[in-house]
């Protein structure tokens, strides 16, 4: 028998749930919801957005957090690596310098290959990836790592995007540095970068990729087939990655969603997304280009260099004198 007291019992029996505890029954329903549609591998902070911006449920992530650990929901995490060795002098230039970061659309691609071992041998897998987006636009899956593997994936890129000037951004590994591959940038019009040897962080983002398919797909089960594990990077990519799951760098939207609103706020005359934390929102304004001839130039030169002033100075000087007769003239 328990040793409590008569009164302590009888309040117990006696108990009615509160509002609060009611509400925290109806939401963590939706949050095992949310946490089942992304297959078990949202947090706190990724079900939270996914409840607020997918389903417009008014709650804290806080709240969010304390429900999930009281359920028991958890989502799939890694642990923190040691740092590694200092990396080898890059023999070529490096144009991204670890600045993963794009003003629009196919200005800056990264590419890499990764494998994931099965019963019956290695599969490999190439991807190229938007910065701006965060969409995988090209993938290659094989049971081979030769440079065919990463030619095909740079293919479908350039089948769905038709990029011009495109910086590819790669390592230095044998297929990104042999001349096929070298060949295909240069025939495309895109432009190769490639970071230091021995030094996974100047790809960072591409490995921040392999890193999230390795914990939310490749390591949650064995594979008996190259054809099942084929398949199952298939429909992740294809059916959750590219067009589902909310990255936190894109304001917790999806890849297909941010560049649907990018699409939306482009036709509005805007040139960034409202709700993406890295970018604020500007107008566009009209730039024109006027080519003067050079004699002109010449004796703008002399003009500016007599007045102790520049040309941009008599130019603009110019352009405000033009502006004021036109106000008046209206």
């Amino acid at each position: 028998m328990l040793d409590l007291p008569r009164a302590t019992y009888y309040d117990t029996e006696r108990h009615q749930p509160s509002a609060r505890e009611v509400r925290d029954e109806e939401l963590l329903a939706q949050v095992r919801d949310a946490h089942a549609r992304s297959r078990q591998t949202y947090g706190a902070p990724r079900v939270h957005a996914d409840l607020r911006l997918g389903a417009g449920v008014a709650c804290g992530r806080k709240r969010i957090a304390r429900l999930m650990a009281t359920a028991g929901l958890v989502g799939v995490s890694h642990r923190r690596k040691r740092a590694g060795t200092r990396p080898l002098p890059a023999p070529h230039e490096d144009l991204v310098r670890r600045q993963f970061v794009a003003d629009g659309p196919d200005r800056l691609w990264c590419t890499d290959i990764t494998e994931h071992p099965t019963a019956e041998g290695k599969v490999y897998c190439a991807a190229v990836i938007d910065v701006w987006s965060r969409r995988i636009v090209g993938w290659s899956i094989a049971d081979h790592i030769r440079t065919e593997l990463v030619v095909d994936a740079l293919q479908m890129a350039q089948w769905q995007r038709r990029p011009a000037g495109t910086i590819v951004h790669s390592d230095r590994g044998s297929q990104f540095t042999s001349w096929t591959f070298g060949h295909r940038l240069r025939g495309a019009g895109l432009l190769g970068s490639m970071g230091r040897v021995a030094s996974s962080v100047d790809n960072g983002l591409m490995e921040s990729f392999w890193s999230t398919m390795q914990r939310e797909l490749l390591d949650r089960r064995t594979w008996a087939t190259r054809v099942d594990l084929g398949s199952a990077i298939f429909e992740w990519i294809e059916g959750f990655y590219n067009p589902t799951r909310r990255h936190s760098a894109l304001g917790y939207q999806s890849p297909a969603d941010y560049e649907t609103m990018h699409d939306r706020t482009h036709r509005r005359g805007l040139t960034t997304h409202p709700n993406c934390p890295r970018n604020r929102v500007k107008l566009q304004s009209p730039r024109i280009t006027v080519r003067l001839p050079q004699p002109l130039l010449d004796r703008m030169d002399t003009a500016a260099a007599t007045a102790g002033s520049t040309r941009a100075d008599l130019l603009r000087h110019a352009l405000q004198d033009y502006l004021d007769a036109a106000a008046t003239t209206r």
